[in-house]
């Protein structure tokens, strides 16, 4: 099975462990929002998760800093420890918080707010580190709009400072190379430059970039330069939708890239747990909402919605269907236009082509559901399940209230209500005796027409 997903890599093992510390305690008001930061979504997941993700597969042991009163993001990033900073004075603060964690060796701060990182820029980052010589090594960008970033100042090869971009000169904002803030040294030399690291500023907080110049008064530092899209943070909803956007150009091209046809990508959503496998044809404005797999063969026309479902080989899904959570679709399976789908398996072959739900329900193979069919499955307190075996035909503007099994073979007639079980072979029928009166509805129209007229 070929498959795409977002992050890649395996752990990176050397003689001391290597420990990310991830930087997650901010509040995100630029957000406007009660959620922590970190936990605001991408591709279906929160932001953290994805940093969480491709950072297990370089280093081996992980370490999220969290604010106060932030239950989610604790939760998000177990089973990794996670540390309170519990007064935010800043970012060479927040990673004073997790020092007692460091273990032995290289440690690298991340941001949470900076999810995108690939776990290749996070490889060359620990192996610029390790270059003989080398005491510290961070990552910078060259941004379209350098904007307020701090400047790498660069000289013979070796950083010698970031300045900030209130502190530069006209000379020193005029450099196109950025600080990204992602740093990575010994545990050892981290721990004596943190310690070193003063306050003494208009805000009064302890600022990681102070450990470069610290780092270059002893020694070799150098820098990993990455494409910004990667290093961009996220401080805001416009710039969660730009990297939404960036995600979703990695995911197609990964779906591309795999064997997966997209015939307009750009019109394409994906979630980053999104798994399909090759000679899928995926048709224009679709979108994958979280825990999705399509098999093989399958075909998901335009304008559909999946999410938590499992589309089977050679399925047939769409246009304007809905997959909700739970579904499975069997192989050579058929859900067409207008047809939702919940907590429901269809089985090999089976169809429902038009204008209908199916919820908590088990369809048989080769079944066909007719157009307007309703699956009954609440009685406003409890769910309850239908089951329909193999080789049935419903009938359309069928009504099953649950609980009801219907038998193999079965027919169910057109616009019946059925509330009881059917043997396999039966016909069902669940509706009354057509009356037919003479002429009553001509005179029903004309009694009307002139009331109408009168007023």
């Amino acid at each position: 099975m070929t498959s795409f997903s977002f992050s890649d890599g395996q752990p990176v093992h050397h003689h001391k462990p290597t420990t990310a510390v991830i930087l997650a305690a901010g509040l995100g008001t630029r957000m406007h929002s009660g959620l922590p930061k970190a936990m605001h979504p991408l591709g279906g997941r929160p932001m953290i998760s994805h940093l969480i993700e491709t950072a297990s597969g370089v280093f081996e042991r992980i370490i999220v800093v969290v604010g106060p009163d932030m239950p989610s993001l604790e939760k998000a990033a177990a089973p990794w420890p996670c540390v309170v900073q519990v007064e935010r004075l800043g970012t060479g603060h927040a990673a004073r918080m997790a020092e007692a964690l460091f273990g032995e060796g290289d440690v690298a701060i991340l941001y949470a707010d900076n999810p995108l990182i690939t776990a290749d820029t996070m490889r060359a980052l620990l192996s610029t580190r390790r270059a003989k010589g080398t005491s510290l090594a961070l990552l910078a960008m060259r941004p379209a709009d350098p904007a307020k970033y701090g400047r790498v100042i660069v000289e013979n090869g070796s950083v010698r400072e970031v300045i900030e971009f209130k502190d530069a000169t006209e000379e020193q904002r005029a450099i196109g190379l950025c600080n990204a803030g992602v740093l990575c040294a010994s545990s050892d030399d981290l721990c004596r430059w943190l310690g070193d690291v003063r306050n003494d500023n208009a805000q009064g907080e302890y600022y990681l970039t102070d450990v470069v110049a610290l780092a270059a008064s002893e020694g070799l530092v150098r820098h990993v330069e990455a494409p910004a899209e990667e290093l961009a943070g996220i401080n805001s909803r416009t710039e969660l939708a730009t990297a939404e956007a960036t995600l979703q150009k990695r995911l197609r091209l990964s779906a591309l890239e795999a064997g997966v046809t997209l015939i307009a990508p750009e019109t394409v959503f994906f979630s980053a747990d999104t798994i399909i496998e090759p000679d899928v044809v995926v048709e224009p404005n679709v979108v994958f909402g979280p825990g999705v797999t399509v098999r093989s063969g399958a075909r998901i026309r335009a304008f559909s919605h999946l999410e938590g479902c499992v589309v089977g080989e050679e399925a047939l899904i769409g246009p304007y269907a809905r997959l909700r959570p739970g579904t499975i679709c069997g192989r050579a399976s058929h859900v067409g236009n207008f047809v939702e789908l919940k907590a429901t398996e269809l089985g090999d072959g089976a169809k429902a082509n038009h204008l209908t739900y199916l919820g908590d329900a088990r369809i048989g193979q080769r079944t066909n559901v007719g157009a307007g069919t309703i699956t009954c499955n609440y009685d406003g307190v409890f769910k309850h399940r239908t089951t329909i075996g193999n080789d049935v035909f419903v009938g359309s503007d069928s009504i099953l209230v649950a609980p009801i099994s219907v038998g193999d073979g079965a027919l169910l007639a057109a616009g019946s209500v059925l509330t009881e079980d059917v043997e396999p072979g039966a016909l069902a029928l669940g509706r009354s005796r057509q009356i037919n009166k003479a002429m009553r509805g001509q005179e029903i129209a004309s009694t009307l027409r002139a009331k109408k007229e009168n007023g």
